[in-house]
């Protein structure tokens, strides 16, 4: 068996430990790179004792040197709440991260990919979102530092690739959900289900009619398995997402339905530069990926409710 060697930065996170966990199911050697900010021990914990799964802590705007054949650049927080705690810190994990893991890739002659974001689109004027699409994103508001931070890093990867011939890739995730989510996270799926089961009024931020598209994480780490077995040639960006569109009234009247909670809806102000419509057109994933979700929401909230409740008992 040809086992391949491969680092993922961010790995103790929510993405990041279940793209650990189905490589080494696929018989790989694992080396998870976190500095613990918003990724968690629990999230890795019961692959500890896999012989071919090795845990370090670093932080990825410090270079690391390893021998592997392939990269995915995971690191860097990812909802509002964690980005906005230390803005500056973020823009310096997305660029400063980019830089080093471009650096190692080039170095090595080995794939790397990068965890681009849906948020490069910003409130988008265009919908769906088709990767053509250049976005409208604030450069000065207070969720630039992820959106620009994440929008050089692409940049990056794109000069790294015409420039030295990295063998980048670039995939753009939407909304993403499921177990190991941090319940404390502050996004639109943790927040609901947490305060639905905790019988808590549910927060909705502006009418409730701002759409969102959610995939369920096991989809998204077939997109981006999918995505570094291209050929080098191909780099993207190309969207991962589940095209269905829901408005965040709707998300959370299934999660009411679902945990059988008496939670009160109610409403305050819209965060600043927080996007109306998010949509994802997965057509370039299904022509070059061979890829679309195959988890629907329901199916994956009853999942995803079932791991919250067993970490609210602890």
């Amino acid at each position: 068996m040809n086992r391949k060697k491969i680092l993922v930065t961010g790995g103790a996170g929510f993405i990041g430990s279940h793209l650990c966990e189905r490589l080494l199911n696929e018989g790989n050697e694992v080396i998870c790179l976190d500095n613990y900010f918003t990724g968690s021990k629990d999230n890795i914990i019961h692959l500890m004792n896999n012989p071919y799964f090795e845990v370090v802590r670093h932080d990825v705007v410090h270079p690391f040197h390893i021998d592997v054949d392939e990269i995915y650049n995971l690191a860097c927080p990812a909802s509002p709440v964690h980005y906005q705690y230390n803005a500056i810190k973020t823009i310096k994990t997305s660029v400063m991260g980019a830089i080093n893991m471009l650096g190692l890739a080039k170095r090595l002659k080995a794939k790397v990919l990068q965890a681009s974001t849906s948020e490069v689109y910003g409130d988008p004027n265009v919908h769906p979102q088709p990767e053509s699409y250049w976005g409208n994103v604030n450069p000065i508001g207070i969720r630039s530092c992820y959106d620009e931070g994440k929008r050089c890093a692409e940049t990056l990867f794109v000069d790294y690739h015409r420039q030295n011939g990295v063998r980048a890739k670039l995939v753009r995730i939407f909304n993403t959900y499921g177990p190991h989510m941090n319940p404390n996270d502050g996004r639109v799926v943790s927040n609901f289900i947490v305060q639905a089961l905790k019988g808590e009024d549910i927060t909705i931020y502006g009418d409730g009619n701002q759409t969102r598209s959610f995939q369920y994480v096991d989809d998204l780490v077939e997109a981006m398995i999918r995505m570094m077995a291209t050929e080098d040639s191909f780099i993207g960006p190309v969207n991962t997402g589940n095209p269905g569109e829901f408005t965040m009234l709707e998300l959370a009247t299934l999660v009411l339905e679902l945990t059988g909670s008496k939670s009160k809806l109610v409403f305050q102000p819209l965060p600043s530069d927080d996007p109306r419509q998010r949509k994802p057109d997965i057509t370039l994933a299904k022509e070059k990926l061979g890829w679309e979700p195959k988890i629907q929401l329901r199916e994956g909230l009853i999942t995803t409710i079932k791991y919250f409740d067993e970490v609210l008992k602890k």
